[in-house]
């Protein structure tokens, strides 16, 4: 695959491409092109299914052996226009989970009959009164600015118009990046690491890499994928939270020492240690984690379609988490890759049907 100018796609080349495009829930038909176009290479067959998810499926060298279903989602929170005031500023609501603190001052595409750049604006804190200076605004107190007068925007602009954070993939020093939507599409790049290894590699399983759609608003396109294909088990890729100041400890996962591997009752115990033994015996470095309950990933719908399929999560830490300055180190997705190649390597039929007696 290669890039515009012309060298081999890179992880990096492709993260960037992926996340500086626009994709939000629901509506993910933008950044599909990109995803589509840099697996070819490297699959089979490339499919998208009714509901838009993306399938790639790369063949096994045995007819017998397991379908296999490795998963991360494509879309990214985002906003939908709810209203135009006087002078033309829009009000908004939010498609998947924003925190209101990180965008006054954001800037954004909003989708209307053209792309229409604009920023999110909130009332000063010179011209706030009594207790509005103590509180951290909320979205109903945030409006769209697109510095265009009221006529031009209800001619361009619908109630129900998606809007986009714009922002820019900034390089950092050593090996972290940083910028919007790596949330999950640093997921969806460890899924392309991974097919790029499995090309040079043999494998019986038969692989379903798949990036899901609506995640963020209810795990949907994990739901109807893993109900289409059924795969004998499945394996989320997505994010966990990275360490920085003031988080507690058993909250947060360093960066730069591998993927991150989660065991608790959402995780099949039998894939949660194969991916661990896998890890150890190619020298791998990787983190583990502890999910109590259901662990808000497509690993929650992959466990629980169906009959019931045998399901783990890998996830990379990741930085400030749903915000625009998401940031990770390359060497984790890469990591990821490699470790998925090679639990899949490992799959053979006797060991998916040993998942059913544990």
């Amino acid at each position: 695959m290669l890039s515009e100018n012309g060298a081999k796609m890179e992880l990096e080349d492709f993260l960037k491409e992926i996340t500086e495009s626009d994709g939000v829930a629901g509506f993910e038909e933008n950044v599909s092109g990109p995803i589509a176009r840099a697996f070819a290479p490297y699959v089979d067959e490339t499919r998208r299914d009714n509901l838009g998810n993306l399938i790639f499926y790369k063949k096994g060298k045995n007819a017998a052996a397991p379908r296999v279903m490795f998963c991360a989602h494509m879309d990214e929170i985002g906003l939908i226009v709810t209203g135009i005031e006087e002078r033309g500023f829009l009000r908004f609501s939010t498609l998947g989970g924003f925190d209101a603190r990180t965008l006054p001052g954001q800037e954004v595409t909003v989708y209307g009959k053209e792309k229409y750049p604009g920023v999110i604006g909130h009332l000063p804190p010179h011209l706030c009164k009594g207790e509005q200076k103590k509180k951290a605004p909320e979205i109903k107190d945030l409006f769209i600015d697109t510095g265009l007068p009221e006529d031009v925007v209800r001619a361009g602009i619908d109630v129900g118009a998606v809007v986009a954070l714009r922002r820019n993939f900034v390089t950092l020093r050593h090996r972290c990046r940083a910028g919007k939507a790596f949330d999950d599409r640093a997921g969806v790049a460890l899924l392309w690491q991974c097919a790029r290894e499995l090309s040079r590699m043999d494998h019986a399983a038969d692989v379903f890499l798949v990036a899901t759609v609506q995640e963020e608003v209810g795990t949907r396109g994990a739901v109807v994928s893993t109900f289409g294909l059924a795969p004998d088990l499945g394996v989320a890729v997505d994010v966990c939270h990275g360490d920085f100041p003031g988080a507690a400890e058993h909250e947060v996962s360093p960066l730069g020492k591998g993927p991150v591997i989660t065991s608790g009752p959402n995780i099949h115990p039998c894939l949660f240690e194969r991916l661990r033994a896998v890890a150890a015996d190619y020298h791998l470095p990787c983190e583990l984690d502890v999910s109590p309950g259901p662990t808000g990933t497509d690993a929650r719908a992959i466990q629980v379609s169906r009959e019931g399929i045998p399901a783990a999560l890998l996830s990379v830490p990741l930085r400030y988490m749903h915000t625009s300055v998401e940031l990770l180190d390359l060497d984790d997705l890469k990591t990821g890759g490699r470790l998925l190649a090679f639990f899949t390597t490992s799959l053979d039929r006797a060991f998916v049907e040993g998942l059913a007696c544990f």
